[in-house]
């Protein structure tokens, strides 16, 4: 027999539960594509953090075990502790996925190149993009319960109350609950999910009104997820590389790009003469005749217009002025600031996690709408996940042969030798939320030089030698570095659009510039002091604060997590410097 404690409220602090008469503590759960889980307490994100920083698998697709148990841990609390339980997503594919998982795991190995394509896989994913289009029904939602309640029972979670999200509702409260406003529209799109690739909803007075829901028989992330895969790239991964890319090709005109015949909208809808599988069929035979950075520029072009176009018309629909943004076709940078320069819109704001890895959080926050009344929550950072404390890391250094000194002002010596042409590893504080690395675990290097953009490129990250890297910089400089068009700077700090560098300091900023002449920066104010001490060292060399920072891991693998697997690249990439919590390791092999 399971006996429930009395329920405990929200810490003041980090493993600090105080007793109460209610608990206030929600759980999200996200087992797809990108797995993890958030928790929730009133109105603060306590904890969140994605399946694949603890599994070691890039974008895992399992149950989030592992994610659930640190969420726990860090908030110092037990499954008994928790009364709301949300996740997201039941449509019948998501569904049979989560009752045959063997289908999900070779999916995830095939799509990553883990795994050669058999000789039926060409009937097995057309048949995926058709079934995938279904939306929920009575028996698939109560398998879902099933299945749900079942892995929970194994991680000792008896009492609670399960509430399965809807898909874009998910995406959508984590945009508009996020953005600070009062009253906005939220706009939502990916490829699919529970029978939708987007909806559009009117956010106000802590509540969300559909306005409209966009069937995912045509989808515009399906048509970008096509593209990628049509040019040997793997589909919800290497997106990013494809909008690289087309950067590299000979403008198009509309009237003459092909792509524009097999998507458009129409209204407040996205229409085609082709279904999913069809459209694939078609893509191929046009990137048969363009060359392939052609093919990316006219695919980057018609999902630009579409989304531009839609957007325009749902703001002509509601009157609204400001736009919240999330779902995975938002993480296409380019799209974003096109959008942001739409004559009708005051203000743009995308959620940072705004592909599926978000759904943890935004099905917590849904159903925190709808239990507590909570629609606001403010992200000062996305520092949400494990940390490690200093004795820990020291105890951890003396098992290892690198020497090691602790420093009154690591900002300060880490600008210095970076001033120097070292590349550094940085690892402090609290692992980021989301596909970015924010200056918490980061590889940094100056932001002028080339030579040190292409050996991090195609030497230690080993990406694609057309794939920018980004920068951070000194939110008080952005002005001056970049073409802001008075655009509220506070609103997407997290490198989630992209903007043009003045003229003035692009060769300040060639090693984190993308051919065109933008780049995807993060904002830095004072949520990260270490971090700024480092940008303000780089300042005092160059007038204004700004540092190359791109993510602590090598291509293909997730970021690092733990202090030995960031002692373990600092010896895999040959660098010679980590910069842990204070301590200063160096690598004696270099």
């Amino acid at each position: 027999m399971n006996v429930r404690a009395g329920p405990r409220a929200c810490p003041t602090g980090r493993r600090q539960p105080m007793n109460s008469k209610k608990s206030e503590y929600v759980l999200g759960i996200w087992d797809g594509h990108d797995a993890g889980a958030a928790l929730l307490c009133g109105n603060r994100i306590v904890f969140a953090v994605n399946e694949e920083r603890l599994s070691r698998r890039k974008l895992e697709a399992g149950f989030p075990r592992l994610s659930i148990r640190a969420a726990l841990d860090y908030a110092g609390i037990r499954p008994a502790d928790i009364n709301e339980v949300a996740l997201s997503t039941s449509d019948p594919a998501k569904t049979l996925t989560r009752l045959v998982p063997r289908l999900k795991e070779e999916y995830y190995l095939i799509r990553r190149r883990k795994k050669v394509p058999g000789r039926l896989d060409p009937l097995k994913k057309r048949f995926k993009y058709r079934f995938t289009e279904r939306g929920p029904n009575f028996l698939s939602t109560a398998l879902s319960r099933h299945y749900i309640r079942r892995q929970m029972r194994n991680l000792g979670f008896f009492n609670y109350h399960l509430t399965l999200v809807d898909h874009h509702l998910g995406h959508a409260w984590a945009a508009a609950c996020c953005s600070g406003f009062d009253r906005c529209m939220v706009i939502t799109l990916d490829g699919v999910g529970d029978g939708l690739c987007g909806s559009i909803y009117q956010f106000g007075a802590g509540r969300l009104l559909p306005v409209k829901k966009n069937t995912a028989r045509v989808s515009p992330g399906i048509f970008f997820e096509h593209v990628t895969n049509l040019m040997n790239m793997r589909e919800l991964e290497d997106e990013g590389k494809v909008m690289a890319l087309a950067n590299y090709a000979y403008p198009v005109a509309d009237r003459d790009n092909p792509l524009m015949n097999l998507i458009r909208v129409q209204g407040l809808d996205f229409v085609s003469p082709f279904n999913s599988v069809a459209m694939h069929r078609e893509m191929k035979k046009i990137l048969w005749r363009f060359p392939s950075e052609q093919f990316a520029y006219m695919a980057q072009r018609v999902l630009e217009k579409n989304v531009r176009q839609l957007v325009e018309n749902a703001i002509a629909r509601t009157g609204e002025k400001r736009v919240a943004l999330a779902g995975g076709v938002f993480s296409n940078i380019k799209l974003n600031m096109k959008i942001a320069k739409l004559p009708d819109i005051r203000d743009v704001y995308v959620f940072p996690h705004m592909g599926d890895g978000g759904l943890a959080a935004g099905s917590a926050m849904a159903v925190n709408n709808d239990r507590l009344k909570v629609s606001r929550y403010k992200i000062k950072n996305l520092y949400l996940g494990p940390d490690y404390s200093t004795a820990s890391i020291e105890k951890i250094l003396t098992q290892y042969d690198f020497r090691y000194q602790r420093l009154d002002n690591p900002g300060a010596e880490a600008a210095r030798l970076i001033l120097n042409n070292e590349i550094i590893l940085w690892f402090r504080g609290r692992m980021e939320l989301g596909p970015r690395a924010l200056g918490n675990r980061s590889i940094l290097a100056r932001p002028d030089s080339l030579e040190i953009r292409d050996r991090l490129n195609l030497v230690l990250k080993k990406r694609v030698w057309y794939q920018p890297f980004c920068p951070s910089l000194l939110i008080e400089d952005a002005p001056f570095l970049l073409n802001t068009n008075g655009q509220d700077l506070s609103l997407n700090r997290f490198m989630t659009t992209g903007f043009r560098v003045s003229q003035k300091f692009r060769d300040l900023m060639q090693g984190v510039m993308n051919v065109d002449g933008t780049c995807r920066p993060q904002f830095v104010a004072d949520e990260n002091p270490a971090y700024r001490e480092l940008l303000l060292g780089i300042k005092n060399k160059f007038g204004r604060g700004v540092i190359l920072n791109t993510s602590f891991n090598i291509h293909g693998e997730p970021i690092v997590g733990s202090p030995e697997q960031a002692l373990d690249m600092l010896a895999r990439t040959g660098l010679r410097y980590l910069f842990m919590e204070d301590f200063l390791v160096e690598n004696n092999a270099v």
